[in-house]
């Protein structure tokens, strides 16, 4: 068994089981069978399933909302939309039932005509990060479902809690047996068995570099296609022409946002000399008068703890190498002495440069650090010179200025004048180390899809 601990204050919550290889193989076994019956179903049936799901999501919202809280030390708002916003995820993937689209192709042939037609990928292996585990549930499950396919769920170790009451609720739906399966567990066993299947056609993983490099390579041994959305370190560029305080708002919410452990926050700023220490002045005022603390004793937070101890380290050797290698820390800089729990202050650093590790390396905390550039063009340059490509931002007052950096950045979003927080319409995805395919809209929902082209002669 494996203990499940609240971050914010060390408690116990449960034990789940170390799901065993044999446990994960009956579960893709019993999703290959179930497979068929499911594909053979009109997709509006299967979205009619996923209405079912969100509908039973909605009326148990105040208690997952609860276990997020306490298991993932998420403030009680944000879990509170991450559970809502769950539910409307699966409503908007099963509106896509009737949507599914394939195309009619031109022939070189007389009296031939040619059919793309899209079809399901198979069994999916969905394994889950511990930052939003619930939502990510959805964003696996529902587009994996409305086109055909049946699923393995793996969630993270340290937030697995919410996954089995999600799959309680599931079970009191009439949903049939094999098309949703769970197991738990670590990665080295559970996660492993599933990436390692020969059953297994499409791995949709969510977490960080080093683990979705490992996928990748054992994927390649029976070819399994991959899905990977892994890590970032977005951008932000402030011009002297934006609103600052609309940039320092957006910037910090950014960046506090679930403790700063989320892959499109906004990791580092570049900002127009002429205006730098006027959004360090508004930026330091927000920094200095957070709420945190543990959110399971008070709905009033704005930021929670880091989800573990390991967590915790590695933020606070960030910091202290900023320190080293010559940053300064303006407010903040260490773990917070709460008496409890795995929190750290929120850090702004102001003098930090391109060559140091905290503007390269995803920090994955409440930490922000600064750099000043002298055009929108360094910042663009700077910005693209990365390992990362996930998310990015602007703030500027002219067109022109934006357009250009939507031009060239090397991302795969770009936010304007507004806070990092994608839509279920858009396609999140990234370039170079944060990730293959991607997810959401159109664009996501077809990653579980295969294409076949039937070419009929008369």
């Amino acid at each position: 068994m494996i203990d499940v601990m609240n971050p914010a204050n060390g408690t116990l919550l449960g034990r789940i089981p170390e799901t065993s290889a044999d446990t994960v193989d009956a579960a893709v076994k019993a999703a290959r069978k179930a497979k068929g019956p499911w594909e053979s179903l009109p997709a509006i049936e299967r979205a009619h399933y996923l209405r079912k799901i969100s509908a039973k999501l909605r009326e148990h919202r105040i208690e997952l909302a609860d276990v997020i809280v306490k298991e993932q030390g998420k403030v009680r708002a944000l879990a509170q939309v991450e559970v809502d916003f769950t539910s409307d995820y699966m409503d908007y993937m099963a509106e896509w039932a009737r949507r599914i689209e394939g195309e009619v192709l031109t022939s070189d042939r007389p009296k031939e005509t040619m059919l793309l037609m899209r079809k399901p990928v198979g069994v999916v292996a969905g394994i889950l990060p511990w930052n939003f585990p619930f939502f990510l549930i959805a964003r696996k499950l529902a587009p994996a479902l409305v086109t055909g396919n049946t699923i393995v769920i793996k969630p993270s170790e340290e937030t697995p809690i919410n996954a089995y009451l999600f799959a309680e609720l599931l079970a009191e739906t009439d949903l049939p047996k094999g098309v949703f399966n769970l197991v738990g567990g670590r990665g080295s066993v559970a996660g492993e068995a599933l990436i390692t299947h020969k059953d297994v056609d499409l791995i949709t993983f969510t977490g960080s570099v080093a683990t979705g490099s490992h996928i990748m390579q054992a994927a390649g041994k029976n070819l399994t296609k991959v899905n990977l959305e892994l890590g970032g370190k977005a951008p932000a560029i402030v011009l002297k022409d934006a609103d600052l305080d609309l940039a320092a708002k957006a910037i910090y919410d950014s960046r506090v946002i679930n403790t700063g452990q989320v892959c499109n926050c906004a990791e580092r700023v570049y900002v127009e000399r002429t205006v730098h220490d006027a959004l360090v002045e508004k930026l330091t005022a927000h920094f200095e008068a957070t709420r945190y603390g543990d959110p399971s004793e008070s709905d009033d937070l704005e930021m929670g703890p880091l989800v573990s101890e390991i967590g915790l380290t590695k933020v606070t050797a960030a910091v202290d190498l900023a320190k080293t290698q010559g940053a300064t820390i303006v407010c903040g800089g260490k773990p917070a002495d709460l008496g409890k729990g795995f929190h750290f202050e929120p850090t702004l650093i102001t003098g930090a440069t391109h060559e140091m590790d905290i503007m390269r390396k995803e920090t994955f905390g409440p930490v922000l650090p600064i750099q000043i550039v002298d055009s929108l063009e360094e910042a663009i340059t700077l910005s693209n010179d990365s390992e990362y490509g996930l998310t990015s931002s602007v703030y500027t007052s002219n067109l022109t200025s934006a357009m250009q950096a939507a031009r060239e950045l090397k991302f795969g979003e770009t936010y304007i004048n507004r806070e990092n927080f994608e839509a279920m319409q858009g396609y999140h995805a990234g370039h170079r180390k944060s990730g293959m395919g991607g997810a959401d809209g159109k664009h996501g929902l077809y990653e579980f899809t295969v294409t076949q082209v039937v070419y009929i002669q008369e």
